[in-house]
């Protein structure tokens, strides 16, 4: 587990903790948490180097005190050897001396060695100067006094020992003031290891798995991307939109396939289509001629034969002229068109069928949709088709709802609802394919969606659909909003075929 993850998981990226969750975030805690141990560092070198500093100022009072207790007991040898008076007044002197250290020590030395021991040295030195107050009130010959010399040498181990203890106190704050500039390494070791791990499991990790991705991607694999490392707020939110892009680009990869797949057929239809004109124009002028010259002589068998024959002729024509209208790609003349008027005049063409189904219909058309730009005949062609599909769709009556909404400044979408049958979930691919159907056999041709499709793709739109079996089918179509250039465009094309009629008039 990488040892960032803590950052995020406890926390989930919300109130005051959003900050961990993201690169920056961590990059910014760690700098911080660097700076502020660098801080302390600091610190605590300047409270080493003040305390050495403040030792070895001790510790040159603690040599001035043990030269000073040498000093008064060399003085204090040369009385006992010479009665030297001037040599014990020297010796006095510096008696007075190490009182005024002992005084100014006093703190320290219980700090260090402890109360029993100062106590016993003050004991002692207090002794050793009042013997040699005795020696300088008796201005005679010192008698033998072995307890000056043991007084005198306790005097000197307990300056020796001050000192020792002092020196060690030095050496423990240099050793520890030595050892900050290794802290200052391990900090920046620590730095540098956190910054490692956080660019190589936030960054370079990622960015190798959407590396990876992109491969696959390229080779056809929309697959959405998975990724189990450190989740940031960055490299979540690039995954997640790598992710709908992978999306997007297999929705655009299955319309690019359809769009194929239809022109693909539409340039083989259209030459089946126009083969067959003409045997059926023949079939028809001739049960029309035949039906007109003999129709006193036919009986009614024979009349009702060849009326079947103009009705199935009449029938294949209109396939043929879906397939024609399918595999036309030339752009027919575009115009501005409002949303409402046309949806209403769509529904206008099929409301006595709406009404003899008992379906009731709802129509959802707000004010100030923007209109949109295409061709009236072939959108009215499209939505009737998408009616009719749904009035069959409820055999028993049911509920039809015509919806327009913006989607986006782009788009406006149309929803057609119906509460029929709806549609199989393995079907729903094959809807738009020329000649699929779901209708039974001579009611339908397969071509009315397929053909709409191709329209709404020439008006730069879409259709999509969803159905759930049992409770009904929703066709959505995308059509472009019209732009001011393309209606100022349509206006002046207008302006030109008014002004070319005339001139020809």
């Amino acid at each position: 587990m990488s040892p960032f993850r803590f950052w995020r998981l406890p926390f989930g990226g919300q109130g005051p903790f959003k900050l961990f969750s993201s690169i920056k975030g961590q990059i910014f805690i760690v700098f911080a948490l660097t700076f502020f141990s660098v801080f302390a560092l600091m610190m605590v070198n300047l409270w080493s180097l003040s305390t050495v500093k403040t030792r070895l100022g001790l510790g040159d009072r603690y040599y001035e005190l043990l030269n000073d207790v040498l000093e008064a007991r060399r003085f204090e040898k040369n009385y006992l050897l010479y009665h030297d008076g001037e040599s014990l007044r020297e010796g006095t002197a510096y008696l007075k001396k190490i009182d005024a250290l002992a005084s100014e020590l006093s703190a320290d030395m219980v700090r260090i060695t402890g109360p029993e021991t100062f106590k016993s040295f003050v004991s002692n030195l207090k002794a050793y100067e009042q013997v040699m107050a005795d020696y300088e009130a008796s201005r005679s010959r010192p008698p033998e006094q072995p307890q000056i010399r043991q007084q005198g040498k306790a005097l000197v181990d307990h300056a020796e020992q001050f000192l020792a203890i002092k020196q060690q106190r030095i050496e423990k704050a240099l050793l520890q003031t030595s050892t900050v500039p290794f802290a200052f390494m391990a900090v920046f070791g620590i730095l540098m290891v956190l910054v490692i791990k956080l660019i190589s499991a936030g960054l370079l990790r990622p960015l190798g798995v959407l590396q990876a991705t992109t491969q696959r991607v390229a080779k056809g694999d929309y697959s959405p991307t998975r990724y189990q490392g450190l989740h940031t707020d960055e490299m979540f939110g690039l995954i997640q939109a790598f992710n709908r892009m992978a999306e997007e680009l297999e929705s655009n990869q299955e319309h690019l396939l359809q769009a194929r797949k239809i022109a693909a057929l539409g340039t083989f239809t259209a030459g089946i289509a126009h083969e067959l004109n003409n045997p059926l124009n023949n079939i028809s002028l001739t049960a029309e001629t035949l039906m007109e010259e003999y129709r006193e002589k036919l009986d009614p068998d024979a009349a009702e034969l060849i009326n079947d024959i103009l009705f199935q002729a009449e029938r294949a024509g209109d396939i043929v002229s879906n397939l024609l209208n399918f595999s036309r790609t030339d752009k027919p003349a575009f115009e501005t068109l409002d949303v409402k008027e046309m949806v209403r005049s769509t529904v206008a063409l099929v409301k006595n069928q709406i009404m003899l189904g008992g379906i009731r219909l709802e129509l959802d058309l707000p004010e100030g949709l923007p209109p949109i730009h295409g061709h009236l005949r072939q959108l009215q062609h499209v939505f009737m088709n998408l009616l009719q599909n749904a009035i069959q769709a409820m055999p028993d009556g049911g509920e039809i709802g015509i919806s327009a909404r913006a989607s986006g400044p782009d788009f406006i979408r149309f929803d057609i609802r119906d509460s029929g049958v709806g549609i199989q979930p393995e079907l729903l691919q094959h809807i738009f394919e020329p000649f699929f159907t779901t209708k039974s056999v001579g009611r339908g041709t397969g071509l009315g969606l397929a053909v709409g499709y191709s329209i709404v793709k020439r008006h730069g739109g879409r259709i999509d659909v969803s159905s759930e079996p049992g409770k009904g089918t929703v066709f959505s179509v995308f059509l472009p909003v019209a732009r001011e250039e393309e209606s100022t465009g349509h206006d002046s094309q207008e302006r030109e075929n008014a002004t070319t009629t005339g001139d020809r008039r």
